[in-house]
């Protein structure tokens, strides 16, 4: 049994995204479970002392280096009422060459930035030929390749792409606050994570169909209009929807772009929610969509061309992180925008939920621009919608005062017709209901639900996205193939000798339910949403603390003969499993037996 009657589970599990399902895992005696908490956290204190040299030197490296890219950047933060050139080192001439940001003062300013994808799973993170020689993107897709641990990957990429921004201020100060630009004067900077020659051979080569992976809307007259024609979007009707002044948006491109799809899959790891995007290409002199707001927060990354942004505040505190998407509004409905700017290729625009906007090209020149979205209904209050329904199941189960009687005479003084009533047993009846809530908590299955939604969230993430070295010491590199009429090189195998560790930090998430313990893992997930089921392993009761350790012991490796089995055949087995079904790498790669 898990969950325990007081609705706590007992073994100690880590944190996951929606479902409203009771856990339940296998119990050992108490005493039993905290010796091997303590053989756990030794074996890892160990493995601590001896991380090997060559990892930790090369991640040294990568964070002492990580800021040297930044050159003459400079960043500006400042009130609206300042004129942001007057904050800005850049030149004169650097300054007539970029159109500037229109910052409109309200009570709380914007941030402006100034300044002067991306991996392949079990695709392997490499350099896409297509990308130029010694582009930003193609740097920083060398670099995350060379670095070994998954979720400093991530943290670097989010670095590269706020960049001069340090990310602990913009999570501290902006994130889900502020509008925020960064503006680089480096057209090339995201060239080679998508562009119109891809979307024209998407269109050319895939099955895209009008409404369920391309719109063609266009907002003329203060009215948004959707012209999607059934079935397939073939080039021809795409182009003259295009020409007729629609924009068309493309619904989920990493299905199709496998570098737009390797660029989310390592920032959904920054993020710990799923990461998706859409691609807008927009004619000239011309508008595709109303003002709105959206559930997600948002990064805008200008592709291509020139694109005119208005960004407004939640307009009541109701709209502040919006929980859902707007219907359209009109431009009566607006006020002033906190921020209006032409983004520029290589620019990049955040946003928070709620915040309304709107663009529209101009001059003659078309937009492409990408937008990344994450952290749809990953709030506190989606948290204890599914907690407080369990909470008071338990407590009733549990707390006989939760399930005594009502006053029989409730009705006298409570409800709307009441609620201006002086009634003391109105009184006594509020201060009953705040004290069965506040003990609500003592029984709040909290690890349960957190579980839960990260097993959501193991199945919203895309494949990962894999290193040269993940490849290498994973069962994807083997060396088995088929030559001369039979299999060549079978018969590695793990032995107890074997070092392993995980192959990367938020690939898979073990969850008790049923009485059963099940490993969800994303190696094998779709990179169209939710296409698969949900991939699982069963782990046995007896090699639990095994599976323990190696989800928590990432990236140091573990000798297969120290995992925490019973016997050395459900070490093996386990290692086995995992290995054979790519979630393990090998310290050394494997050689025939």
């Amino acid at each position: 049994a898990g969950l325990l009657r007081r609705g706590r589970l007992r073994r100690r599990r880590q944190p996951q995204p929606h479902s409203g399902s009771v856990l339940t895992l296998p119990l050992r005696p108490r005493k039993i479970r905290r010796q091997l908490r303590r053989s756990v956290a030794s074996r890892m204190a160990a493995m601590r002392a001896q991380t090997l040299p060559s990892e930790d030197s090369e991640d040294s490296r990568v964070e002492s280096a990580s800021y040297g890219h930044l050159g003459s950047a400079e960043l500006l933060a400042a009130p609206l009422e300042a004129p942001p050139a007057a904050r800005s080192l850049q030149t004169p001439r650097a300054l007539a060459q970029t159109p500037p940001a229109r910052l409109v003062p309200a009570s709380v300013p914007a941030r402006v930035v100034e300044t002067s994808a991306l991996l392949c799973a079990a695709p392997h993170l490499a350099v896409p030929p297509s990308l130029p020689w010694g582009s930003p993107l193609q740097r920083v897709l060398a670099e995350l390749n060379r670095i070994p641990n998954s979720r400093r990957r991530a943290a670097r990429l989010f670095e590269w792409l706020i960049t001069p921004m340090p990310p602990e201020h913009f999570y501290r100060r902006l994130w889900e606050r502020e509008a925020v630009l960064v503006r680089r004067q480096d057209h090339a900077y995201y060239q080679g994570l998508f562009s119109t020659a891809d979307l024209d051979a998407i269109l050319r080569k895939e099955d895209v169909q009008f409404g369920q992976h391309l719109d063609a809307a266009r907002y003329v007259n203060g009215r948004r209009e959707t012209l999607n024609p059934p079935g397939r979007a073939l080039p021809a009707a795409a182009w003259s929807l295009y020409q007729a002044g629609c924009s068309l948006r493309l619904l989920c491109p990493q299905a199709f772009s496998t570098t737009v799809w390797q660029f989310l899959a390592v920032l959904q790891e920054q993020f710990g929610s799923m990461a998706g995007s859409n691609i807008y290409l927009t004619p000239p002199n011309s508008q595709g969509f109303a003002p709105h707001y959206d559930d997600i927060e948002a990064f805008v990354l200008q592709l291509e061309g020139r694109k005119l942004w208005r960004v407004y505040r939640p307009r009541v505190p109701t709209e502040e992180l919006a929980l859902t998407s707007s219907p359209n509004f009109s431009q009566e409905d607006l006020g002033e925008p906190v921020l209006q700017t032409v983004l520029e290729p290589g620019d990049l625009l955040y946003f928070p939920r709620g915040f309304v906007h709107q663009a529209q090209c101009q001059d003659g020149v078309h937009s492409l621009h990408l937008t990344l979205s994450t952290y749809q209904r990953n709030t506190w209050g989606d948290f204890l919608e599914a907690v407080l329904p369990l909470a008071v199941q338990a407590a009733m189960e549990e707390n006989v005062e939760f399930r005594r009687g009502l006053p029989r005479d409730f009705m006298d003084y409570m409800g709307a017709q009441h609620s201006d009533s002086k009634d003391p047993r109105r009184t006594a009846f509020m201060e009953k209901v705040r004290v069965l809530v506040a003990r609500l908590g003592h029984f709040a299955p909290v690890d349960a639900v957190a579980d839960q939604r990260a097993k959501d969230f193991i199945h919203d993430s895309l494949p990962p996205v894999l290193t040269d070295r993940e490849r290498a010491l994973s069962v994807y590199g083997l060396p088995i193939r088929w030559e001369a009429g039979q299999p060549v090189n079978v018969g590695a195998q793990l032995t107890t000798e074997t070092e392993v560790h995980m192959l990367q930090d938020g690939i898979a998430r073990l969850v008790g339910e049923g009485g059963h313990l099940f490993l969800y893992y994303t190696v094998e997930n779709s990179r169209v949403y939710h296409l698969e089921e949900p991939k699982y392993l069963e782990i046995y009761p007896q090699q639990a603390d095994a599976m323990e350790l190696l989800l928590r012991s990432y990236p140091e490796f573990v000798r297969v003969g120290d995992l925490p089995c019973d016997s050395v055949e459900d070490q093996l087995s386990l290692a086995t499993m995992l290995y054979d079904k790519g979630l393990l790498i090998t310290k050394m790669p494997l050689t025939l037996n």
